[in-house]
């Protein structure tokens, strides 16, 4: 699954290449899977996008007739736009450069100046068409908190106290306790903070906590600047991989490796079922 910066990387890309002036209007929508596109699709035809926003790992589609998309690209979801200019983002695959639509396409919307391709080979991911009003009351929507840059460590850390039995790790992976941390940047995070991920959340002082928040800021910003943590499901929205990893990492895909900090060995082990990387010298 995509993690917030990719998202918001893939949502930066096409809001530069799908303005009115570039898109102009929906002319027609396809559905070639149900599932994949919920919602009255001729709600949108004749409609401009005015926006891309995101919530969490969700873009959010804003348009000019006050119905909104919302998307979620979830394991393999791409969005590849062929206009002016053309743009890929998801699952890397031979779809980016490949004739569509075709069969691994679910929905295709198609605009003036070119057509948005939402394909998802394993069709977990979807587009829900609600009025804009109600986009915050959407389920999917509602339940997300708040993400690390609205987040105080107060707020975090009261939130941890109501899991406090359980794994820190997997309690901050949860999307309705902090929005936005998948597996790389948990494990980046309390790294950063110097947090041993099997800790009991109920365990982790508030001022460790205040210092988690920080860490989730920086590497998630380090993350955007670098374009993205891609290192196999994930790309840029112009179709690069990002480099968060090569760039930035300390723990994450780093196991065997020597502790930059103090200089000890990286392991990786099993949290909550998740991957884990970090380092059982500093991370107490």
């Amino acid at each position: 699954m995509p993690e917030l910066p990719e998202v918001e990387t893939i949502r930066r890309g096409l809001r530069e290449c799908m303005t009115p002036a570039k898109a102009g209007k929906i002319l027609r929508v396809t559905a070639f899977e149900p599932k994949s596109l919920m919602g009255d699709f001729s709600e949108i035809v004749g409609a401009e996008v005015q926006e891309f926003d995101r919530r969490g790992k969700a873009l959010i589609v804003r348009l000019s007739n006050g119905q909104s998309l919302i998307i979620h690209l979830r394991m393999t979801g791409q969005l590849i736009w062929r206009g002016e200019e053309e743009f890929a983002g998801g699952h890397p695959n031979d779809n980016f450069i490949a004739a569509l639509p075709n069969k691994q396409t679910r929905v295709e919307i198609e605009f003036e100046k070119g057509t948005l391709f939402f394909n998802d080979q394993r069709k977990f991911g979807f587009i829900k068409i609600v009025p804009t009003e109600k986009v915050g009351e959407d389920a999917f929507i509602r339940k997300l908190a708040k993400e690390p840059w609205e987040m105080t460590g107060k707020e975090l850390y009261e939130k941890l106290q109501r899991h406090r039995g359980s794994a820190v790790k997997p309690v901050i992976l949860d999307q309705t306790v902090i929005c936005g941390l998948g597996n790389i940047y948990a494990d980046e995070a309390l790294y950063f903070a110097e947090i041993a991920p099997t800790r009991k959340a109920g365990e982790v002082s508030e001022a460790e906590v205040e210092r988690l928040v920080e860490g989730a800021r920086v590497v998630m910003e380090r993350s955007l600047e670098a374009g993205g943590s891609t290192i196999r499901n994930y790309v840029k929205a112009d179709g690069t991989k990002g480099d968060y990893l090569e760039l930035f990492a300390k723990v994450f895909n780093r196991q065997g490796k020597k502790c930059e900090r103090c200089g000890g060995e990286i392991v990786k082990i099993k949290v909550g079922g998740r991957g884990t990387h970090y380092c059982p010298q500093c991370q107490k």
